[in-house]
């Protein structure tokens, strides 16, 4: 039976790695850019501006992936501003079928009109809860640091993320551009988290090689590795089989480190040059703990739904397997045991056997 796309949006999924400011509704940058008097915007038709936010993203190049972000950074600098868009993202998990879901983003680049960090947090997390109220979504918040940065702002962020950890901020990333920006120069502000006991995930291995998540894992401590694209490299593969693998790979496959894998986001990125080439496939195959994600939603045009139907179709994944996938996401997830438990328990399970029973009747 062919999983049509209404069918996966239907089934309860888990979402690890999703950015704030790259999943804005179209409409809302054409609101927010109004109401702050934004004029950069190339259009304020919401059709127009979604092609052009894709056009412009899926140019093969991270760097330039990262272009459209200044329009929707430019157009959450106030509190009512990210309070909304935050609030939107999990009525757009609802109506998605995500039952849990961890949003990322910078503080840092939401403080052109005066903000101070701690209140862009705060007005995030107002929305974030208002969210959770109105549409039975549980959520997560990620702080990131950014690489090209001052490894002093990373310290400060980190300690932004650990003061907000009782209110709904679950961890702590380093984003953005990794050629030419190790994560190691930022190893203090992970020591940090280290020492606190607190979560860490690392975008790594997506336009920068192997030695990228080495660096993530073992000078900073990643709970998790973000993308992890060029892990790849540490494995001898020859017609789709792993003849070997190196120690890195052999140490993240031992360890069950979660892989936040983004399918589409990484051919637009240029990290792989087609979905069917993505190492996702063998990854799942050889056992390493992957999840699905989407990244930036706006800049790809996609849902996690749509990334279920790229696994299906071009991976071959079955329902029982993407149940898998969402049941690993949602024990890699940053919450506590006890809630990460119940959501399997109570929701997942539950869900995916009704799922199962809709399809054979079909």
């Amino acid at each position: 039976m062919k999983l049509t796309k209404n069918f996966l949006r239907t089934v309860p999924k888990v979402l690890l790695h999703d950015h704030l400011d790259g999943g804005l509704r179209p409409q809302t940058v054409i609101e927010l850019a109004h109401d702050q008097k934004y004029t950069k915007l190339p259009t304020t038709d919401a059709g127009e501006l979604a092609v052009w936010f894709q056009r412009g993203a899926q140019r093969g190049s991270l760097p330039l992936f990262l272009e459209g972000f200044e329009h929707t950074c430019g157009v959450m600098q106030t509190e009512e501003a990210l309070e909304r868009v935050a609030y939107e993202t999990l009525e757009d998990m609802k109506k998605d079928g995500v039952v849990y879901l961890e949003t990322r983003f910078a503080p840092i680049f939401h403080k052109q009109k005066g903000l101070h960090t701690e209140t862009v947090v705060k007005a995030v997390l107002r929305g974030l809860e208002r969210g959770k109220k109105d549409f039975g979504v549980q959520y997560g918040l990620l702080i990131c640091a950014m690489r090209n940065m001052d490894p002093k702002i990373s310290m400060e962020i980190a300690e932004l993320a650990v003061d907000f950890r009782n209110q709904g901020v679950v961890g702590f990333d380093l984003a953005g551009e990794e050629g030419g920006y190790p994560p190691k120069k930022h190893v203090d502000a992970f020591h940090y988290i280290q020492r606190e006991n607190f979560n860490i995930t690392v975008h790594a291995g997506e336009a920068f090689g192997k030695e990228s998540i080495w660096q993530a894992i073992q000078w900073c401590g990643a709970h998790r590795i973000g993308h992890a694209t060029r892990l790849i490299e540490d494995m001898k593969v020859k017609d789709g089989q792993v003849l070997s693998m190196g120690m890195l790979a052999q140490f993240v496959l031992d360890k069950r480190i979660p892989l936040e894998i983004c399918l589409t986001s990484n051919v637009h990125t240029g990290a792989v040059k087609s979905i069917d080439e993505h190492p996702f496939g063998i990854f799942y195959r050889y056992k390493f703990r992957v999840t699905l994600n989407t990244d930036d939603r706006l800049m790809s045009g996609i849902t996690l739904t749509d990334e279920y139907c790229t696994a299906a179709e071009h991976f071959g994944l079955k329902l029982e397997e993407l149940e898998k996938l969402t049941i690993n996401a949602m024990k890699s997830a940053f919450l506590p045991y006890k809630q990460r438990i119940a959501i399997i328990y109570d929701v997942l399970k539950p869900g995916y056997a009704k799922a199962k029973k809709s399809l054979k009747k079909k």
